[in-house]
Formats: structure tokens, C-alpha cells, sequence
């Protein structure tokens, strides 16, 4: 992080020097577009470094999982289902992100009754996990013969794909072994020798022992292989309990619990009521364009 702030330091103090030298010879416009360019890439570096704090969580940089579930209204939620569906593909297009449907339910008449979708890429979830939530459409209904205006709700849900590859590391300075007199079967070798091991993994205070075979060595071959059992089962166990979190933040598909409206009557725009966020163009925004509601959340939250 000092490295990083150095180099950036080093950059703008440049530029002050390129534009001092701009000032005494003002005649040379070159000079303001050198300027210009290296304070664009300048811009650049730093939300890219903004980016890298704020997409810092556990699982932001896994793929993500996301879930779309229309609310009361049939046709016309299942079709604004599809319509959310469509964005989100078409925003993963743009960051060259691989899409995968895992799940899918149509709609009797139009639309999506569910659907669920792998979008795969460094940092999917980080991007996507704030667009968990209600989203609500008022809009002309093209179902409705005497072109009333409808609102609809479809609930977004958004969690890390977490692959079942636990790693078990297990540092010899972690454990206390002990070895004792075996008790049980195996004549009268086990009782005359050392042979039965208890391994005790210090930082969880995992116990865990054998003393079937005769071979010391054999008994603590086995207990490390129970060991390593145990701390897997803790470690999903972890994972469990993390994903249960990130379940509890399901919201109730409901008026008054949106976090984000898109409005295209009797006026146009989207707007995001966690951070006041609008944006006129609509068809954009449908269209995958959603960066400008992505990035204020993220800043938002990490503001909070």
C-alpha cells in the first residue's frame, strides 16, 4: 500500500511540474493535452486502487449466484422478471463475464416465473452483491387491453458460488502428540510399548487418538487422518454457517422494501433508494448499463 501511494505521489507531483512548465510557455498547447492525459490516467489509477478497497470482502472475488423471484402480479412481474434477467446478461456481456442458466421456470403466458444463473468472472459477486433486493417497474402494462399503468416487483438474490475445495493445513507447531501404553487388543506387544498416540491440534482443541495398531508410527499415521476429517467438518461447517448469513438478508417481496426503482411512466428514470442514485435513461439501464448504480453502492456501503 506505501508503494502504491508513493507511485501515485510521484505521478501528480509530475504533473505540477508539466504544469508550471505549461504556464511559462503558454504558447505550447501540447503541453495541456500531455497534461489532460496523464491526469485522466492518473483518475484511473486511483479508482482502480478504490475499487481494490472496497471489493476486499471474503467472497468478492468468487463467481456469483443469482436468483430472480417475481413478486404478486403474474404476467406482468414474470415479464419484468425476464426484463431484470435480460440486464443482468447483458451487463456480464460487457464485463466479459461467462454466463450459465442453472434454473429455469417460464411464465404461462410471458416472462419467468424463477430463474437462477452462474455468472462467472473475477469479482462477480463483489459487483453484484448489492443488487440483492426488491426492484420495482411502473410502467404502461403491454398486457393490459385498457393501457392502465401497473408497478411490479421482482426480488433480486445475489450469493458467492463457494466451491467445495477445503484445503486442510495442518502446521506441526499447531499440535501437542502424546504417546501412551495402548489398553486395548493386540497381546501382550501393545502393553509394553508406547505405542497409542493422542494428538491434540492446540488451536481449535481438537482431540483425537488411536492405539489400534501395534506400529506407533501406524497409530499416528491414523489419528492424523482423523484429525484432518475433523477439521474439514469444522470448516464446512464455517462455510454453512456463512451462507445462512448471507440468507438472513433476504428481503420481503413487498411495496416499501425496493431498493431500487425504474420508473417508465409518466416520466422516465431509475433511481436506487440506498444512494439517491438517478439516471434518466431508462433504456440504458435496461440495456446492461447499471456500472453507475454498482459503483455507488459499493462506495456508499464502504462510506457507512
Amino acid at each position: 500500500m506505501i508503494n502504491i501511494f508513493q507511485t501515485l505521489k510521484d505521478e501528480i507531483e509530475e504533473q505540477e511540474l508539466l504544469l508550471e512548465l505549461a504556464q511559462e510557455e503558454s504558447e505550447d498547447k501540447s503541453l495541456l493535452e500531455t497534461i489532460q492525459k496523464g491526469l485522466n490516467n492518473f483518475k484511473k489509477k486511483i479508482r482502480e486502487e478504490e475499487y481494490k478497497i472496497v471489493l476486499s470482502g471474503e467472497h468478492d472475488i468468487d463467481n456469483a449466484i443469482i436468483s430472480l423471484h417475481p413478486g404478486a402480479g403474474g404476467t406482468e412481474s414474470q415479464d419484468w422478471a425476464e426484463m431484470l434477467l435480460r440486464m443482468y446478461l447483458r451487463w456480464a456481456e460487457n464485463k466479459g463475464f461467462r454466463t450459465d442458466i442453472i434454473d429455469y421456470q417460464p411464465g404461462d403466458e410471458a416472462g419467468i416465473k424463477s430463474v437462477t444463473c452462474l455468472i462467472s468472472g473475477e469479482y462477480a459477486y463483489g459487483y453484484l452483491k448489492g443488487e440483492s433486493g426488491v426492484h420495482r417497474l411502473i410502467r404502461i402494462s403491454p398486457f393490459d387491453t385498457g393501457r392502465r399503468r401497473h408497478t411490479s416487483f421482482v426480488s433480486v438474490f445475489v450469493i458467492p458460488e463457494i466451491v467445495d475445495d477445503i484445503q486442510v493445513q495442518i502446521k506441526e507447531s499447531d499440535l501437542k502428540i502424546d504417546t501412551y501404553r495402548s489398553s486395548g487388543a493386540g497381546g501382550q506387544h501393545v502393553n509394553v510399548t508406547d505405542s497409542a498416540v493422542r494428538i491434540t491440534h492446540l488451536p481449535t482443541k481438537i482431540v483425537v487418538q488411536c492405539q489400534n495398531e501395534r506400529s506407533q508410527h501406524k497409530n499416528k499415521a491414523m489419528a492424523m487422518k482423523v484429525l484432518r476429517s475433523r477439521l474439514y467438518e469444522l470448516e464446512k461447517q464455517k462455510q454453512k454457517e456463512k451462507m445462512e448469513e448471507i440468507h438472513k438478508e433476504k428481503k420481503e417481496i413487498a411495496w416499501g422494501s425496493q431498493i431500487r426503482s425504474y420508473i417508465l411512466h409518466p416520466y422516465t428514470i431509475v433511481k436506487d433508494h440506498r444512494t439517491n442514485i438517478e439516471v434518466g435513461n431508462v433504456n440504458s439501464v435496461l440495456d446492461g448499463d447499471i456500472n453507475q448504480f454498482i459503483e455507488g453502492y459499493l462506495f456508499h456501503n464502504r462510506r457507512r
